[in-house]
C-alpha cells in the first residue's frame, strides 16, 4: 500500500493534542486519544512524536504563540510614550477576554512543566522571551518582575473566577515599574 502524502499531518496531531488537553486535561492525553481526535493512524502520532512529552512540548510551543500574537497585534511597546502599565494591563484584558479555554490550556501546559522536566525549557523560554520584549522599555530585573506579576494576576483570575480588573492590574504593574 502506498503511503499517502500528508504534509499537514504533524500540525493536525498538535492541534488534536491541544483539543484533547483542553477537553480532558493532560491526564487524558495519550497517543491513542490524539490519534482518534486527529483522525490519523496511531502510528502517525508516535512517528511524529516519540513520547507524550515531545507532543506536549510542541503543543506548549504552539500555545505560547497565542499571547505573543496579542502582544504583536497591539504594537504598544514600540512607542516609548505609551504608558507601559496601561499597555500591559490591556494585553491581559485582551488575552483573558471572552472564552478562556485557550488561556486555561496555555497555563495547564505551562504548569505541567512542574512535573514534566521536558517542558521546562519551553516554559522558561516563554517567560524569558516576554522579559526580553519588555526590557526594551525597562531594566531586565523589572521586566522579569513584570512577567511574574502578569502570570500571578492571570492565574488568580483563572483560579478564582473573579473577573479581570484592568484598573487593578494597571495599578499593580505601575507600582512594579516605578
Amino acid at each position: 500500500m502506498a503511503r499517502r502524502y500528508d504534509p499537514e499531518r504533524r500540525q493536525r496531531i498538535i492541534d488534536a493534542a491541544i483539543r484533547v488537553v483542553g477537553e480532558k486535561g493532560i491526564a487524558g492525553l495519550s497517543h491513542r486519544t490524539v490519534a482518534a481526535e486527529a483522525d490519523v493512524p496511531l502510528g502517525s502520532t508516535t512517528y511524529h512524536f516519540k513520547t507524550l512529552d515531545d507532543l506536549l512540548v510542541a503543543a506548549l510551543r504552539q500555545a505560547n504563540e497565542g499571547f505573543a500574537k496579542v502582544i504583536a497585534s497591539r504594537g504598544g511597546l514600540e512607542d516609548p510614550h505609551t504608558d507601559l502599565a496601561t499597555e500591559l494591563a490591556a494585553w491581559m484584558g485582551e488575552w483573558l477576554a471572552g472564552d478562556r479555554t485557550g488561556v486555561e490550556l496555555e497555563y495547564e501546559l505551562y504548569l505541567a512543566a512542574l512535573r514534566r522536566p521536558a517542558l521546562r525549557p519551553v516554559a522558561a523560554e516563554w517567560a524569558s522571551d516576554l522579559a526580553d520584549c519588555l526590557s526594551g522599555r525597562t531594566d531586565p530585573v523589572t521586566a522579569r518582575a513584570l512577567v511574574a506579576v502578569l502570570d500571578g494576576i492571570c492565574l488568580q483570575v483563572l483560579l478564582t473566577e473573579v473577573p479581570y480588573d484592568e484598573g487593578y492590574a494597571r495599578e499593580v504593574l505601575g507600582r512594579v515599574i516605578s
